[in-house]
């Protein structure tokens, strides 16, 4: 049997301030855990390290305003790059699934990233999600999002992708920041029913949780039949987190692993420190090695304090039905929104970013295409923490566009060249696997 690839990278470096709750700590237990228990040194582990992204790896997923260089840190281009290092480890089959435990996190990062929100800079599974169809031509995957926040970044990220399938399990919006992943969020014109949101009742078990797993999850991911199953793998759900209000334990989110079997999956969020990850993380690792569980126990574990009531179950089994009905008519939804005639669809956004406390506006103008999922603009501005405001125009060519859609968004980048009305004008160019910066002040371009 081939091992499992495990990556470890606690980010010394970084915090966004000593005593915050995203800080190396989170990580220091569990490499602790780990070794004292073995589980490194089993033959069913493999241990890999960490390299850099590059810019171009981080401008296939994003459009870093002004540029990669003043988005990141060191710590996110290692965090970033080790992802990619397990895509390589499991693309190359030299194991059967991999976990980069890895921080800073960024399933909060959106496409267009003019700072930090919900502790995320830039998207690590969206980085990864393109490099691996880059590099080894990948088209259809799904990401399954285990965090009790709702991975708002990811889901804008391929809102308008038919063929990134985006499923989250999060507290409920109107309990939890972000606020958002309610199930009438189901995804663009061209790929509705390709996000499917599963928001959860505060103290949701382990009992409501696997029968979603069960009932709706792996049924839509059987039928969806992606080549890559990625779990972003938040630790939040866990009945000690003091981010949170959920009742998830350590042996749940080790029966969830072990029934979801991802291929990679990266770690998110996760704030118990010293009471939770370590068991988490080690349920995890236990899970996709293929090695025994049963014996996993928080020290404070109490079976009698995690009784999921009828109420709830009522309504998880109502949302279920709900969510699988939506996946199931999704094709009749995106054949009928292509026959509205319409050449583009428009929708404004406003963004707040609550770590660097500013806010973006935009304006998202998407192809609706009769031969494919289109291509999409983005108008955005934001006057970010260093007091400097920038006005954008981001041009987004996905790689299955067809000639006509390509073509267009070309044009529009070459049209927008020179015009007072953005600082930068950015093509990112999936096809040529190219990206592009014009900068209107000086007349500059610079390509990746």
């Amino acid at each position: 049997m081939k091992p499992t690839g495990i990556l470890f990278f606690p980010a010394f470096d970084w915090a966004i301030t000593p005593n915050h709750p995203e800080r190396e700590e989170r990580l220091l237990y569990t490499r602790d855990q780990l070794f004292e228990e073995g589980i490194m040194d089993m033959p069913e582990i493999r241990e890999y390290h960490p390299r850099m992204a590059t810019g171009k790896e981080i401008s296939r997923a994003h459009f870093c305003v002004p540029d990669v260089e003043s988005r990141t840190t060191e710590a996110h281009l290692v965090s970033a790059g080790s992802a990619l290092v397990m895509a390589d480890a499991f693309m190359q089959g030299e194991v059967k699934n991999a976990f980069a435990i890895i921080r800073p996190p960024g399933h909060h990062a959106m496409t267009v990233t003019h700072g930090n929100r919900g502790f995320c800079d830039i998207n690590n599974e969206a980085i990864m999600v393109e490099y691996l169809r880059s590099t080894y031509g990948v088209k259809r995957l799904a990401i399954v999002d285990t965090d009790v926040h709702h991975g708002d970044g990811t889901q804008e990220m391929y809102w308008h992708d038919p063929d990134v399938l985006f499923i989250s399990f999060h507290q409920d919006g109107r309990t939890l920041y972000p606020g958002t992943g309610f199930m009438n969020e189901l995804g663009g014109p061209l790929a509705y029913g390709t996000t499917i949101n599963i928001p959860m009742a505060p103290r949701t078990t382990d009992t409501g949780i696997h029968y979603i797993l069960d009932n709706l999850v792996l049924p839509i991911l059987s039928e969806f039949k992606p080549e890559i199953v990625i779990n972003s793998a938040g630790q939040d759900n866990h009945y000690s987190d003091p981010l949170s209000d959920m009742s998830f334990t350590a042996r749940g989110y080790a029966i969830l692993n072990q029934k979801l079997r991802p291929d990679i999956a990266v770690l998110e969020g996760g704030y118990s420190v010293e009471t939770a990850l370590p068991y988490i993380n080690m349920g995890i690792i236990m899970a996709m090695a293929g090695i025994d569980f049963s014996n996993l126990r928080e020290p404070d574990y109490r079976p009698d304090r995690f009784k999921e009531s009828g109420e709830n179950m009522d309504y998880i089994k109502a949302l279920v039905d709900k969510q699988l009905a939506n996946f199931r008519t999704r094709e009749q939804i995106v054949e009928a929104n292509r026959k509205k005639g319409r050449d583009f669809e428009t929708f404004p956004r406003s963004i707040f970013y609550d770590t660097d406390y500013l806010r973006e506006e935009q304006l998202v103008r998407v192809r609706i295409c009769q031969d494919c999922g289109g291509f999409r603009t983005t108008a955005s501005s934001a006057r970010q923490a260093s007091g400097r405001t920038y006005r954008v125009l981001c041009i987004s060519l996905p790689r299955a566009c067809c000639p006509v859609c390509a073509d267009e968004a070309r044009n529009s980048y070459n049209d927008m060249k020179g015009k007072a009305e953005y600082h930068f004008v950015y093509l990112q160019d999936r096809i040529d696997d190219k990206f592009h910066t014009f900068d209107n002040r000086t007349g500059q371009e610079i390509a990746l």
